[in-house]
């Protein structure tokens, strides 16, 4: 190919899809889910399109029915399993929770996506010590523990169209955090590091594929008063105050365009 031909086709190239992520959302833990995807964004080299999975808004539009049960932490806790639908059944998506902080690029994950699967996840072995965690929440232990909190999802994959809007709504707990609609060698698996649960997982320090990618505060972070100084707490903190500073940045901004515009129109005004 002449180079006038190579440099029209690489101008005439479409712009790649971003990689879609569906972050879980409770009111309570607002901070968290900010900070979740303000550090997503920071360190990411590839686009992204982050939704909140918020409960509310598919009651409203009547995507989810069930009643919360008493071992529901989160309002998060069987929503997570629309990500399929939600990314209309098509390509790859992740489902993560928002207490996570991410201290890599998340190109680095999707890379290991592999269509044989239809889904990938950190395959815990995991059995938490406390009985309660988060702001008193009751923590409950389960086979396969941990491994939906972080899921890529092939979404186009035919055993995931399983999760409708019906069975999420009616499916039992057991069956869809063990994610029982599939095979065992359907699950596939991604080092524990994109989903390094604080109290579990250990970094050592002569070893850098222990380095946490992604840190999971699983039994709360440093937004609730009792885990205010877990550990990572300071990288989380720090997180918020770059969040926290760009926000106001922000916004200063934008009372900024306010007002100039307010005085231009004034000027107008004044001139007619």
């Amino acid at each position: 190919m002449s180079s006038t031909k190579a440099a029209a086709a690489a101008a005439v190239a479409p712009e790649p899809q971003p990689f879609r992520i569906f972050i879980g959302y409770d009111p309570r833990e607002d901070a968290a889910y900010e900070v979740c995807r303000h550090s997503l964004l920071k360190h990411s080299s590839i686009p992204l399109e982050i939704h909140p999975i918020r409960q509310s808004e598919l009651r409203a539009s009547g995507l989810y029915t069930r009643e919360r049960g008493p071992t529901e932490s989160t309002e998060f806790s069987f929503t997570r399993f629309l990500t399929p639908h939600l990314a209309g059944f098509t390509g790859w998506a992740m489902f993560v929770d928002c207490d996570f902080l991410y201290l890599s690029d998340i190109q680095n994950l999707v890379s290991l996506t592999d269509d044989r699967f239809a889904i990938m996840c950190v395959k815990h072995d995991y059995t938490p010590k406390e009985s309660t965690k988060m702001d008193g929440a009751v923590q409950t232990v389960y086979p396969r523990k941990n491994w939906s909190s972080m899921v890529l999802y092939n979404c186009a994959h035919p055993k995931n169209k399983v999760l409708s809007p019906e069975t999420v709504s009616s499916q039992t707990g057991a069956f869809l955090h063990r994610f029982s609609w599939l095979e065992d060698d359907e699950i596939g698996e991604v080092p524990f590091v994109w989903n390094f649960l604080v109290g579990h997982n250990v970094v050592d320090p002569k070893d850098p594929s222990t380095q946490p990618c992604a840190i999971h505060y699983t039994t709360g972070g440093p937004w609730f008063e009792r885990y205010k100084d877990c550990d990572f707490a300071d990288l989380w903190l720090k997180e918020l105050e770059e969040y926290e500073k760009e926000k106001q940045k922000k916004g200063d901004a934008k009372e900024k365009m306010v007002k100039e515009g307010k005085e231009e129109n004034g000027i107008a005004a004044s001139a007619v």
